[in-house]
């Protein structure tokens, strides 16, 4: 390889939503020589991707300003596929592949939404929540669409009051938990002033918009598109004419490139201590993968684990109280919005449930592990490797997911091909090979 698609870091920074800005911002600030690398071509993850004037925008402007007066390497459009060897990261991009070394890492991958598969699921127009706010503010015209919101989770709000200042028309949001959960969660941001001010902002912005709890999606309908949508609205099915359906099931960390490094986890979140470390030397974890907890504890996070990868401990350690203080709110959020078990019953026969290798529900239900659906009906085996039905079976089947290889995205053979390989031991380190 060309040594100038090599480059080494100190630090090196995986992800580029609140959490690995934060860390590699504390990190370059502490001295260190910073590299962050995202798959994006511009940073600020999913939540801060687009041009906006609420709140949340002018922060990602101020941390913007600091990591770019902080003086780290942005690597931008590049995406991380195979560790060849340890302290070695390949990422590949439009403009080729490049290596990364590095002495600390920090991995800040954020999370996705969650797809349940229910009939109708795959028409087009069907998209996931956070799914349809992207491609909206990548440019989709939706001022005058009909856009139904369902699933779970506080992004559906954030979701519903994008869509309408761009002119959607949205009848109804469907929320799968109970008003009295909800009425827990109310209680619980009483000591997180600025989350209740988000909460008040949303709810002038929906003004109007009926809010249904204990609902969710039963099926879509269309013949080439979404046409309309049919909802278990307080136990009673309701048929809704709609042009899109926005539906998302909270969030799962996306935890495979720290599995794939070794990294331990816990009930599909990576596993850290106090500073933020994992399990493997000289690795740590900030963000969604170590438990989804929105911006403001994903940013304590990341500039904990930055300042810890840079050798400042003291300062890193001034932060636990105020990590705490919002890690109990997401566990609070986390009970809130749990999957209740009659969505396991959404699937029919012929329900697809991988989309990319067209399995239905029929030819999985029987199956008694993730493998041996992969092996007999090739459940996950597609492009998205798992990432879509993988955590659709986890609830489904209550299977657990096998062990990650690479390459962990889809990658150039010629790209896998110029991977370093691994040093082989001597022959003097392996005995007498007469």
């Amino acid at each position: 390889m060309n040594d100038d698609l090599r480059q080494r870091f100190d630090v090196l920074v995986v992800g580029g939503g609140p959490a690995g800005i934060a860390a590699a911002c504390r990190a370059s600030e502490a001295g260190a020589d910073v590299g962050i690398v995202d798959e994006n071509v511009s940073l600020g993850g999913q939540i801060w991707r687009g041009p906006s004037s609420d709140e949340s925008h002018s922060e990602a402007s101020r941390w913007m300003a600091r990591l770019k007066t902080a003086g780290a390497v942005t690597l931008s459009g590049k995406r991380v596929f195979h560790q060849p060897a340890p302290g070695i990261l390949l990422a590949e991009g439009q403009d080729g592949l490049v290596e990364l070394r590095y002495n600390n890492l920090v991995l800040a991958t954020g999370a996705r939404e969650r797809f349940l598969p229910f009939p109708g699921w795959t028409l087009p127009n069907v998209t996931g929540a956070g799914g349809l706010q992207a491609l909206v503010k990548s440019g989709l015209p939706i001022r005058g669409k009909r856009v139904v919101v369902a699933g779970t989770g506080p992004l559906l709000l954030a979701v519903a009051s994008h869509l309408r200042q761009h002119g959607a028309k949205i009848p109804l949001i469907c929320e799968q938990t109970s008003r009295a959960k909800l009425l827990r969660l109310a209680i619980a941001m009483a000591t997180h002033p600025k989350k209740l001010a988000q909460s008040f902002r949303l709810g002038k912005d929906l003004a109007g918009i009926p809010y249904a709890t204990n609902s969710w999606p039963l099926a879509a309908h269309g013949t080439k598109a979404l046409e309309a949508v049919t909802i278990s609205r307080a136990g009673k099915p309701v048929t809704l004419q709609c042009d899109y359906l926005a539906c998302g099931f909270h969030l799962i960390p996306n935890s495979e490139l720290p599995i794939l490094l070794g990294c331990r986890t816990r009930n599909g979140c990576v596993q850290v201590d106090d500073f933020q470390r994992t399990t493997v030397e000289g690795i740590f974890c900030a963000g969604e993968p170590t438990g989804v907890g929105g911006v403001e504890l994903a940013l304590v996070e990341g500039m904990i684990a930055g300042l810890t990868a840079a050798g400042r401990n003291a300062a890193a350690q001034t932060l636990f109280r105020k990590r705490d203080k919002f890690r109990r709110l997401a566990r609070v959020l986390d009970a809130t919005f749990t999957l209740r078990p009659e969505l396991r019953t959404l699937p029919t026969a012929d329900t697809l449930v991988c989309r990319c290798e067209d399995v239905p529900y029929s030819r999985l239900h029987d199956q008694p592990s993730w493998r041996a659906a992969k092996l007999y009906a090739r459940c996950g085996m597609g492009p998205c490797q798992g990432r879509i039905c993988g955590p659709a079976t986890e609830f489904l089947f209550n299977w657990s997911p096998d062990s990650v290889r690479p390459p962990v995205f889809p990658a150039r053979v010629e790209h896998l091909a110029a991977a370093p390989k691994p040093e082989q031991p001597t022959p003097a380190a392996t005995g007498d090979l007469r």
